[in-house]
Parts: C-alpha cells; sequence; structure tokens
C-alpha cells in the first residue's frame, strides 16, 4: 500500500500498471497475429470499417484513435493483400472511402477477440458499477495521457 501523500510513490504506480497493461496488450497482439496473420491495428481497423461500411481515413483515424498517416498506411497493406479496397463516393469524386473486400470479411471470421478471452471473462465477472467505473477511470487516464 502506497502513502496517500506521497505523489513520487504514486507516479511509479501508474507508470508500473500502464507498463503492466502495455506487456498484457503486446502478449495479446502476438497472439492475433499469430491466429490469423493481422496485427491489432489491422483487425481494429477492419472492423471499424465492418461497423460503418464505406468510411473515409479521417473518420477511421478518429474512431480507432490513430493518426490519419498511420491509417493510411495501414490500409495500404490492407489493400494490397486484398482485404480492403479504396472507392471514390459516389455523391462526391473527392471523397475516397475504404471497403472492406469479400476477402476482408472472411479474414475477419479467423480473428480472435481484440482482448484476451481471460480478461475479458473476468472483467464481465465485475458487478456492471465496477465496470462502469474501471472503463471511465481508463478514458480518463487516456485523456490525460493524450497530446493534443
Amino acid at each position: 500500500m502506497i502513502d496517500p501523500q506521497d505523489k513520487e510513490a504514486r507516479w511509479q504506480t501508474i507508470l508500473v500498471c500502464l507498463r503492466q497493461i502495455m506487456r498484457a496488450t503486446d502478449l495479446h497482439s502476438k497472439q492475433v497475429k499469430k491466429a490469423c496473420d493481422l496485427t491489432l491495428p489491422q483487425v481494429l481497423l477492419l472492423r471499424s470499417i465492418l461497423e460503418q461500411g464505406d468510411v473515409t481515413v479521417k473518420r477511421l483515424a478518429w474512431e480507432i484513435s490513430l493518426s490519419q498517416a498511420t491509417v493510411t498506411t495501414i490500409l495500404d497493406r490492407l489493400e494490397e493483400r486484398g482485404l480492403v479496397e479504396r472507392v471514390r463516393s459516389l455523391t462526391d469524386r473527392r471523397i475516397v472511402n475504404a471497403r472492406l473486400t469479400v476477402l476482408g470479411h472472411e479474414k475477419l471470421t479467423t480473428a480472435p477477440p481484440l482482448l484476451d478471452e481471460g480478461f475479458m471473462q473476468r472483467f464481465g465477472n465485475l458487478p456492471e458499477s465496477e465496470q462502469i467505473r474501471l472503463t471511465q477511470a481508463l478514458r480518463q487516464m487516456a485523456g490525460l495521457l493524450a497530446r493534443e
């Protein structure tokens, strides 16, 4: 237990917790890559396209919290593999949307959950109020860490 008055100890605890989260995410990311030959950001992007239909890079970047440049690079790789295609909007030819291909849909069926199943089970066993509290705390922490 840390002394509530010790700011340095709180900061160190936060750093250690963030490292644990990053390590768990990295390990799961490797499992996802091994299972379906896609990175977590690629799966996240494909799922976002599936949910939204034809969608711009700007909207995708906002939805999954990545830069437009990063999303463009990921889309390039997915397009090379035939998982997505870029199509011009029918209403405004200046707008280019990303769209899943049939192969992209099929690939998503082999993708494991974005979060570790053990985590999802343990999280799901928490009371709903605790799930909401933790989600809000993580959202707040992400906001504090954001550099905008």
